[in-house]
């Protein structure tokens, strides 16, 4: 790797790689640390069994590779979401 990542540093880059709509993009431009570095770093930082788990739930997700999303701005919400008004949660 190329710096020294702080103890918060890592644990934040292994929330975000684990969540599925983060793109590693997202995460070089934040930390600096390619695919290939943040796959390092998993595999250094996790258990063996947690991190096969992972990359099998990485490989081939779309959401995870900036090029490959069907969208390109904003957050997915589902159209079952409650939309919140005034802190109050909307009935259906």
């Amino acid at each position: 790797m190329k710096k020294e990542l702080s103890y918060i540093d890592k644990d934040r880059i292994i929330e975000m790689a684990w969540e599925d709509r983060t793109t590693f993009d997202a995460i070089l431009l934040q930390f600096g640390l390619k695919e290939q570095e943040v796959i390092n770093l998993m595999r250094i930082e996790m258990k063996s069994s947690s991190f096969k788990m992972w990359r099998e739930r990485m490989q081939g997700r779309k959401t995870k590779h900036e090029k490959l999303r069907t969208f390109r701005e904003g957050r997915f919400k589902c159209s079952m979401q409650r939309q919140i008004n005034n802190n109050k949660i909307s009935k259906r």
